[in-house]
């Protein structure tokens, strides 16, 4: 099996996606010899520039030259030009997750943050902690955080913290010592088919840890608690109540944000005042400390971190102002996520509650959003452009409409519009000074956000 050890010069197709540039900045920091290619620029190409490694934008099979091993990420095809090339020449090839987990291999103790929702945000979480005082750990995370200016903190080699993506099961590369899952969803259907082989797949996950390692689990997932029942070795939980970690006095204030007690086995241990709105940020940030004080921070310093801490990109993030009217983006593009953020949302001192949904593929139209469609209800009106195709084509097997239908049929208040242009014009018209745009999708609605402004 080809192993990173045994190769210098390293090729990554792909680069510009928020792990693979991670995994790059890791490599160099290594001491091998980094270069990639992506299709287009984005915020992580233009860092992995400012660190000196090489980037093409656009795929060719001159981009390769000498290099000994490619890395590429789940994204990219067999028919890729720079793939075919590397198997014309007999260049040997590693996709993006087995390649971090043998990084892992030489740390001594490896974090994995698992979870159909919240492991971006909780790993971040983590990253601040310890830059303000917690363990020199090297963190990698699946998104953009403006206090490392990337996604990726560099640490000493004895502790590796990492989102453990469950895409593709890519999650069982790793060999975690201390694992936490924060929920078991309905996500990634087009690759999982049915709920029971995800649940398998997180149970697997489980089943990595040593005999002496450590499962941190939300027991407010019914799922995670079931698997939590059937885990024999150590193990701690987290939740509102009924769990070690526990939560006390929740209070927001005007902007939506939360402040609580952290309780351990029934006595207070810290006080938080978060800067980021909603109840799953709560979550979030018990998850964080929960695994924080058993790597070594202490308590002060995860107040410190998390009163302080403010979201990744792309997550309930603020993108300004126009005719009085604030505009906010969220990454998230499965029901439980939107419904997350529109409660977030509504704890917003706001007069109308707008949200514009883009969503990313066919197949999650059809899986998640033809049916039982209720996460959008709390949006005074929900504007839908047409879908955004991610790595699929369209087979006219679903349609934007089908989605407005089943919001409106749920309770909600969905109008279909097409384009970002009718969708800005129908703003204009419609949206007054003080009210509230929250957008939200996994596609290219981040972009078209900042035309809508």
């Amino acid at each position: 099996m080809t192993h990173i050890t045994e190769h210098k010069r390293i090729h990554l197709i792909g680069i510009g996606g928020c792990s693979m540039s991670g995994l790059a900045s890791i490599l160099k920091n290594r001491g091998y010899y980094v270069q990639g290619s992506d299709r287009a620029e984005s915020p992580f190409t233009e860092r992995l520039k400012e660190l000196g490694v090489p980037v093409f934008i656009g795929h060719d099979a001159k981009n390769i030259g000498d290099c000994d091993l490619i890395i590429f990420s789940a994204a990219i095809k067999s028919d890729n030009v720079e793939r075919a090339e590397a198997k014309r020449r007999g260049i040997p090839e590693l996709e993006r997750s087995e390649a971090l987990g043998q990084l892992t291999e030489g740390y001594e103790s490896v974090v994995g943050i698992a979870g159909c929702h919240g492991k971006t945000t909780i790993t971040s979480m983590l990253a601040l902690i310890c830059e303000q005082g917690g363990p020199d750990a090297t963190v990698h995370i699946g998104g953009f955080v403006d206090f490392l200016n990337g996604g990726v903190r560099l640490g000493a080699h004895d502790m590796f913290i990492t989102e453990a993506c469950e895409y593709v099961e890519s999650f069982l590369t790793l060999r975690p010592t201390i694992a936490l899952i924060n929920n078991i969803d309905n996500d990634h259907l087009d690759y999982y088919g049915d709920m029971e082989h995800i649940v398998a797949a997180f149970k697997k996950f489980a089943a990595l840890l040593p005999e002496n390692g450590l499962l941190i689990g939300n027991t407010d997932d019914f799922r995670v608690r079931a698997l939590m029942a059937e885990h024999t070795g150590r193990k701690l939980s987290y939740g509102m109540k009924d769990a070690d970690y526990t939560l006390a006095n929740i209070t927001y204030d005007d902007n939506g944000c939360p402040g609580f007690d952290i309780m351990f086995r029934g006595e207070k241990l810290m006080h938080i005042q978060l800067r980021i709105p909603g109840e799953h940020s709560v979550m979030n940030a018990i998850a964080a400390a929960a695994v924080a004080r058993e790597i070594g921070a202490d308590d002060k310093c995860i107040v410190s971190a998390l009163n302080a801490f403010h979201n990744t990109r792309r997550r309930f993030e603020y993108y300004g102002e126009r005719n009085g009217v604030k505009y906010y983006h969220d990454y998230g593009h499965h029901p439980s996520e939107i419904a997350a953020t529109m409660k977030a949302a509504s704890n917003v001192k706001h007069n109308k509650l707008f949200c514009v949904f883009q969503c990313n593929s066919y197949t999650r139209a059809k899986t998640l959003f033809l049916n039982d469609v209720t996460c959008f209800n709390l949006a005074d009106e929900t504007l839908v452009p047409d879908i955004y195709p991610g790595r699929e084509k369209d087979n006219g097997s679903v349609h934007a409409r089908d989605m407005v239908a089943a919001i409106n049929a749920g309770g909600g208040h969905a109008t279909y519009l097409g384009t970002f242009e009718n969708i800005r014009d129908y703003l204009d018209s419609h949206a007054s000074a003080g009210d509230l745009v929250v957008t939200i999708g996994s596609g290219d609605v981040y972009i078209q956000t900042k035309k809508l402004l």
